[in-house]
């Protein structure tokens, strides 16, 4: 009894958070996978663009709740999300247009596309707040929980509880969801294979009739797409404000690059991980203790590895340790 006392409070405070915190890492990875792979360059304003589509979340969810439009016990968001998508997707291709096709057609370098999604990352950051602000904005309505810590108790009968917030099991369910739709896509599809075969062999791919701006189009839509969702997903399991969504890039990159930079399935491995990792190396294992060893044995303090200060911290370790160990990632990156 014991055991599973402590194995429901691990479950409770470590496996479900990192499960969704992993799933939102995932899905930002994939975004900057896909845009490394097509055009190879690392998009640095990939986290304010998940702030602007969240955001644009956000005002068409205050829109639908003045109407009085709801989905019950779902978040509205989840209702707005498709208005939110759009306009992520015509500022993405907006800036293509004005900013990345310019150097495309210059032949630029890689580290000329880098400096460019810096510009462009402090734009949409200017965008972002001048719009709605830098304050926090409460998201999710509906119901809260799918069950309750007291409800796992009575049926379990364990000291210890299992709460699974709607949110959390929202965002699993529409990361298994985007992952299987993209997957399907990119190997199934006529245009999915044209963006993998250019990403394989550009040269050999345009040989081959592949349209080159019709696949950074479509690149474009995914990443803004999977940006807007990531980040409506974060911030519906936690709080939605400006600032983090830098600070989520961090671990974002830290994702896509163990995995394997380029490679969708290296940024969804890769985005556990780095969730997985961070949450273990944070959590106070304490109350744990206390069930599995005798009660004279177990240390004072928290028996925390690192506070949670410095969970991104745990992001750059793993980062410059995949990059100086396997440079490659778990999965050989640099292709879709």
């Amino acid at each position: 009894m014991e055991i599973l006392n402590a194995l429901a409070l691990l479950s409770n405070y470590l496996v479900i958070p990192a499960l969704a915190y992993g799933s939102q890492l995932a899905l930002g990875a994939l975004g900057v996978t896909l845009i490394y792979g097509i055009l190879r360059f690392s998009n640095f304003a990939h986290g304010e663009m998940m702030a602007f589509g969240t955001m644009a979340v956000i005002l068409v969810t205050w829109f639908l709740q003045a109407q009085g439009i709801s989905l019950g016990f779902l978040p509205t968001e989840l209702l707005a999300l498709p208005i939110g998508i759009l306009a992520a997707v015509l500022l993405a291709l907006g800036t293509d247009r004005i900013v990345y096709r310019f150097h495309r057609g210059k032949k630029s370098q890689p580290v000329i596309f880098l400096i460019a999604s810096l510009a462009v990352m402090f734009f949409y950051s200017g965008l972002t707040r001048f719009i709605i602000g830098t304050a926090d904005q409460s998201m999710g309505d509906g119901a809260r929980f799918i069950f309750t810590a007291r409800e796992f108790k009575e049926w379990s009968g364990l000291d210890e509880g299992i709460a699974l917030r709607t949110t959390q099991g929202i965002t699993v369910a529409v990361t298994l969801i985007c992952v299987a739709a993209l997957f399907w896509f990119l190997n199934r599809t006529r245009a999915g294979k044209s963006m993998r075969a250019y990403s394989d062999n550009e040269d050999l791919a345009l040989l081959s009739g592949v349209n080159p701006e019709r696949v950074v189009l479509i690149a474009w839509i995914l990443a803004a797409a999977l940006a807007t969702i990531a980040g409506t997903m974060y911030g519906l399991d936690k709080t939605f404000k400006p600032f983090i969504y830098l600070q989520l890039l961090l671990p974002i990159f830290a994702a896509a690059i163990v995995g394997g930079l380029g490679s969708p399935i290296g940024a969804v491995a890769g985005g556990f991980v780095i969730a997985f990792s961070e949450i273990t190396v944070t959590f106070a294992y304490k109350r744990v203790l206390t069930y599995i060893m005798p009660g004279d044995n177990v240390p004072d303090g928290l028996v925390q590895l690192l506070s949670t200060e410095y969970k991104f911290a745990v992001s750059f370790v793993i980062l410059v340790v995949v990059l100086l160990v396997r440079p490659t990632g778990i999965f050989k990156g640099q292709s879709v």
